[in-house]
């Protein structure tokens, strides 16, 4: 009997062949060639034993985070990252974790060292970008642009309670963010805020949404608190992203928004200032490329060991012990960058340039890190359950935000030229060339 007339004479749908009629399956349990991601790998990138250079609290954060991720997140991820969904339910976890906040003191918030913060965003990058970005986004850029209302706002945002965004980006402004149009105008008792977002992080479901627009007095950026749910106010979310996709990116709609004067944010009254917030934030984004590098070879470690060909574990040939040494070298030197510019911060000293060096050539060295271990993987590099695929993916919108690579390099070019070449020359200029 052929397949198809044994298909087409029977008609009890449970006596039907096994090929036929299967349900849904983990693809890595199914045909376990190897162990998967929902199961983390232990930590195997810290060959020149970083770890030595933290304080003991800065070491027990770096465990607490590692642990939570591994428990918490690793089962889950590639699901709500497959359905581009947020697990709500990890919120009180990670708030649990004391690390929002970063290195506010007070207001209930942790006054965590900037290497311990460091750290911590690194750890939760190494099993998910996507809830390290969550965390970045309400911690390292809502609650750090924050002044005067701290009391008011950071003990609930500092235990997660509430969820912030930071809305700096529009649809016709990405890396030209000072040229923003959204516009906030005086009014009896407050502001109209007007105008448009894009790209912003967490914007579905945040409480509080800070928002940057331009004074129509004075022409200056200035920062405001949106509380969710007020009146011409609606955030949607932007679809069919390849990573990040667990992020809640909106897309934000302002109609004659009101903020009363006392969520007017005195601290910002400048795109100069919204630059110091972003200087330090790209600090912790360095982090992030870091992280991801790490469970991407922790992963491939583990897969390279268990899986076989040839009649020998992959990591017994030459070619990809070349790969996994070369991928542990950027891992050594991402890491020890992102270190130095923590400790420059802290002594005073980090410049815009270096922020922007730093982040732009750690996030260019992990999408290396990333693609050789999609090659090591082969055929199972573009599954997500087994990690790389999905960090390979993750890793583009963070090459891109907080400044693109080419617009990092320039920050860190106009410092050490003393020119800026942000802009084409204009036509007089030319001619003189």
């Amino acid at each position: 009997m052929t397949l198809r007339s044994q298909y087409q004479d029977e008609t009890d749908k449970s006596a039907k062949p096994s090929y036929y009629y299967s349900p849904p399956l983990d693809v890595s349990v199914a045909f376990p060639q190897a162990t998967p991601a929902s199961i983390f790998p232990p930590s195997a990138s810290d060959y020149y034993q970083f770890g030595d250079l933290l304080r003991p609290e800065e070491q027990a954060v770096l465990m607490k985070v590692r642990e939570c991720m591994e428990k918490e997140v690793a089962p889950i991820m590639a699901e709500y990252w497959e359905k581009a969904e947020f697990p709500f339910q990890i919120i009180p976890k990670l708030g649990a974790l004391r690390v929002a906040g970063g290195t506010i003191k007070g207001y209930g918030c942790p006054g965590l060292s900037l290497i311990a913060s460091a750290v911590a965003s690194a750890e939760v990058a190494r099993v998910d970008a996507s809830c390290s970005t969550f965390i970045l986004v309400h911690s390292s850029l809502a609650m750090q642009t924050i002044e005067e209302q701290k009391q008011k706002y950071l003990p609930s945002l500092a235990q997660l309670k509430t969820v912030a965004c930071w809305a700096l980006t529009e649809p016709d402004y990405g890396s030209d963010a000072s040229s923003l149009k959204t516009t906030a105008t005086k009014v009896e008792g407050g502001w109209i805020l007007e105008g448009q977002k894009r790209w912003i992080g967490n914007s579905t479901f945040a409480d509080i949404l800070v928002i940057f627009a331009r004074n129509t007095t004075t022409n200056q950026i200035n920062g405001y608190l949106v509380k969710k749910d007020s009146p011409g106010l609606t955030a949607t979310k932007m679809p069919n992203k390849i990573g990040l996709r667990i992020v809640q990116n909106g897309d934000i709609l302002l109609k004659e928004v009101f903020v009363p004067d006392e969520d007017r944010l005195p601290g910002a009254n400048s795109f100069q200032d919204t630059n110091k917030v972003l200087a330090v934030s790209r600090v912790m984004v360095a982090w992030q490329p870091i992280g991801i590098s790490m469970g991407v070879y922790d992963m491939c470690v583990r897969y390279l060991k268990e899986r076989k060909q040839f009649g020998a574990p992959l990591a017994a040939f030459q070619l990809n012990q070349q790969k996994l040494a070369r991928m542990l070298g950027n891992i050594q030197a991402m890491t020890l960058v992102g270190w130095r510019l923590c400790k420059l911060y802290e002594a005073g000293k980090m410049t815009l340039g270096h922020a922007s060096l730093g982040k732009s050539w750690i996030t260019s060295t992990a999408r290396e890190t990333a693609a050789l271990g999609r090659e090591l993987l082969g055929g199972n590099g573009i599954l997500a359950d087994f990690l790389v695929a999905k960090a390979f993916c993750d890793l583009e919108p963070i090459y891109t935000y907080e400044g693109t690579y080419d617009i990092n390099s320039l920050v860190t070019g106009r410092e050490i030229t003393g020119f800026a070449s942000f802009k084409p020359a204009s036509s007089s200029q030319r001619s003189r060339l």
